[in-house]
C-alpha cells in the first residue's frame, strides 16, 4: 500500500538533507513524499539577499523535487525570522490535514538554528491538533493522529539524539540524495562552504563540484558513513550481524511522543520500502 510522508524543514535543503536518502528511496518504490521548507530561503547566502535569493532557492528546491520524483512547497516566512505563531500552527495543521500522511518528520527543539527550534515547535503543538474538528474547522480534521519524528543532530543537551529506527541508504539512493543537494547550489557551492571558511575549497567545474560534494562534508558523505558507526549496534540488531556491519551509510530518525506510535509495519517499510 503507497505511504505518504512529509518532511517539514525550516530551509529549502533541510529536508534534502537530513533525509534525502529516504525520500528517495520511498519514491522510487512508489511512495508519495512531500517536502516543506518553513521558510524562503532568503538568508543564507553572502552576496545575494532578499526576494532575488528566495527565488533562485525556490527555483534549486523545485529542480531537486523533480531530481527525486516528490514535491516540494516553499512557504513565505522569511528565513531568519520565522515565529511560533498560532497563524504558523495553523498552516501546519492544515497541511498536515490535507496531505494526511503516514510520518512528519521535522526538527528537534535542541538546535542551533532558531528557525529549526521554531519549525520543530509549530509541528509539535499542531501534532495533537490535527484530529481536533474546533480548530482550523474548515480543513476537515484527521481520525487518527500520523507518526511524529525527528530528523538526525548531534546535539548532547538537554538529551542526544536517540534513533528509534536506523534506515540503510543503498548506493543507488545514496547518488539521488547527492543529485538533490546538486540542485541547492546556492547552498552547498557558496553560503556553506563561505560559512565554513571553505569557499577557495569549491571546484569550478560542475562535475568535480559534484564529485567534491559527496567528499565534503557539508554534508558529505562521512556523515552518513559516521551514521552507519554511530549506530553500529542497532543496525546488528535489525538485520543480524552480517548484514549489520556491513551497512555503509545511513539516516536516522527519533519518533515523538506527541504523534501516533510506530507500527510495525510501518517501521518495516521505512527500512525496506
Amino acid at each position: 500500500m503507497p505511504r505518504r510522508l512529509l518532511v517539514i524543514g525550516a530551509h529549502p535543503d533541510d529536508p534534502d538533507i537530513r533525509a534525502g536518502g529516504l525520500a528517495c528511496s520511498w519514491a522510487d518504490a512508489g511512495h508519495d513524499v512531500q517536502f516543506v521548507s518553513m521558510t524562503d530561503g532568503r538568508g543564507g547566502h553572502h552576496e545575494q539577499s532578499g526576494a532575488e535569493l528566495a527565488d533562485r532557492r525556490r527555483g534549486e528546491a523545485a529542480v531537486a523535487a523533480e531530481t527525486a520524483g516528490i514535491t516540494y512547497h516553499v512557504l513565505e516566512n522569511q528565513d531568519g525570522r520565522l515565529k511560533p505563531t498560532l497563524e504558523n500552527r495553523d498552516t501546519i495543521i492544515e497541511l498536515i490535514r490535507d496531505y494526511d500522511p503516514d510520518l512528519v518528520l521535522t526538527h528537534r527543539t535542541n538546535d542551533y538554528h532558531p528557525d529549526h527550534r521554531y519549525t520543530s515547535q509549530l509541528v509539535r503543538d499542531a501534532a495533537y491538533m490535527v484530529t481536533v474538528p474546533n480548530v482550523c474547522p474548515d480543513t476537515p480534521a484527521l481520525e487518527s493522529n500520523p507518526i511524529f519524528a525527528y530528523l538526525l543532530d548531534v546535539f548532547e543537551r538537554p538529551y542526544p539524539f536517540t534513533p528509534d529506527v536506523i534506515v540503510p541508504i543503498d548506493d543507488e539512493c545514496v547518488e539521488c540524495k547527492y543529485d538533490m543537494l546538486d540542485c541547492h547550489e546556492s547552498q552547498m557551492y557558496e553560503w556553506l562552504p563561505y560559512n565554513k571558511g571553505d569557499l577557495d575549497t569549491v571546484p569550478d567545474d560542475a562535475d568535480e563540484r559534484r564529485e567534491w560534494l559527496e567528499t565534503d562534508p557539508i554534508p558529505g558523505l562521512e556523515e552518513m558513513r559516521a551514521t552507519a558507526d554511530r549506530f553500529r549496534e542497532d543496525l546488528i540488531e535489525q538485520h543480524g550481524s552480517e548484514r549489520g556491519q556491513q551497512i555503509e551509510y545511513a539516516e536516522a530518525f527519533e519518533v515523538s511522543e506527541y504523534g501516533g506510535d510506530l507500527t510495525s509495519d510501518l517501521a518495516s517499510d521505512l527500512v525496506s520500502p
